[in-house]
């Protein structure tokens, strides 16, 4: 089956369409599992993103949408077309999606049509009491229908996304933080800047650390909705000259390799794949006990703060700023954890390629 199973993906992530960016090639990887693949992907028109083939069996489809509103709608429309005109047949074929919400509900869409499979992924956990919001209450209703008529579920926490440990701890360094912005000790964080990344208890804890260490610096990697907000509240909190926000960066070694602490304050997390890579880059962590971090041993593996306070965050990160001891056994501990639960490679892509062979085999 597997050289002729053929896959149609939804997906929201428009970094496919970018050569050589990470999600790019990890999908070039997985096209080699299957005869072909094709990626449909939320987009707006304005954009000016077009149809691309970037490998030998693996093409992307922007719905180039006139609004947000219509990604669903275009995400189907195209997707019913890729099923027909490039002749899937029930058994050899099968839909994934990267969530149960819009990515599922148009998935689901495409599935009922042509009474294909349906994978669902699941990167974050949609019955967390912080996962709140109109529009998340209504992604709610929408992922409970989805994951009811999938076919197979592939959670992040089972089987996470592949993390090349070699390829981080080899990776070169091309600047220094401290040289680039002038503070002592740096704290890092690398996230989307969206509400439950919880950012603004970062900004919070910075303010309380640099009134003991005024050299102390953060510095953000990411971009989202959230940034003039949490400008505004570093500003307010009086912080600004000690807070960089640098936007997404694609080349992230530098940042990782010479901060001296990563910090992560989400609210929720599927899995939390930069804390893998803070932690494999030889950083220590201070986190929220989320994703990944619920299986840590709190002050073994990394310190473990409930997200509502910012004081024991402060004293945790200023405990480790005064103790290089600390630091160092922090490092050292977590970066065996890890070890024992990261997957090889082939390892990895054997998992992926069995559910999907099984679930191309689910005809109902």
């Amino acid at each position: 089956m597997e050289a002729s199973l053929k896959i149609l993906m939804i997906s929201s992530d428009r970094k496919l369409f970018e050569e050589k960016s990470a999600v790019s090639e990890r999908i070039k990887e997985y096209g080699s599992l299957v005869g072909e693949l094709h990626i449909v992907i939320f987009a707006l028109k304005s954009l000016g993103l077009g149809e691309k083939q970037i490998a030998p069996n693996v093409w992307l489809y922007p719905t180039n949408s006139s609004s947000r509103w219509f990604y669903v709608h275009d995400a189907a429309r195209i997707g019913k077309a890729v099923v027909f005109n490039k002749k899937f047949v029930r058994g050899e074929a099968l839909i994934t999606t990267q969530d149960p919400f819009e990515s599922g509900w148009a998935a689901l869409k495409v599935k009922k049509r042509w009474r294909l499979p349906l994978e669902v992924q699941i990167h974050t956990d949609p019955n967390s009491p912080y996962f709140s919001g109109f529009l998340n209450r209504i992604r709610k209703i929408i992922a409970k229908r989805v994951l009811a008529n999938a076919d197979s579920v592939r959670d992040v926490k089972t089987l996470p996304i592949y993390v090349d440990k070699e390829k981080i701890e080899n990776a070169k360094i091309s600047f220094d933080l401290h040289a680039r912005f002038g503070w002592r000790f740096i704290l890092l964080s690398v996230s989307r800047l969206t509400r439950e990344k919880n950012l603004s208890l970062a900004l919070k804890v910075l303010a309380i650390v640099i009134e003991k260490f005024p050299d102390s610096g953060l510095v953000i990697v990411g971009s989202g909705p959230e940034e003039a907000n949490l400008k505004y509240l570093a500003k307010k909190l009086g912080v600004e000259n000690n807070v960089a926000f640098v936007g997404w960066q694609d080349s992230l070694a530098s940042y990782y390799k010479t901060a001296n602490l990563y910090i992560q304050m989400s609210l929720f997390e599927g899995y939390g794949l930069s804390l893998v890579e803070a932690g494999l880059s030889g950083l220590p962590i201070v986190t929220t006990p989320v994703g990944l971090a619920r299986e840590l041993e709190a002050n073994r593996d990394a310190y473990i703060y409930p997200s509502n306070r910012p004081d024991l965050f402060a004293s945790g990160v200023i405990d480790l700023i005064e103790n290089n001891f600390k630091r160092e056994n922090l490092k050292a501990n977590l970066k065996k954890t890890l070890e024992t639960k990261l997957l090889s490679k082939a390892d990895y892509m054997a998992r992926i390629k069995a559910n999907w062979e099984r679930t191309a085999s689910n005809i109902k």
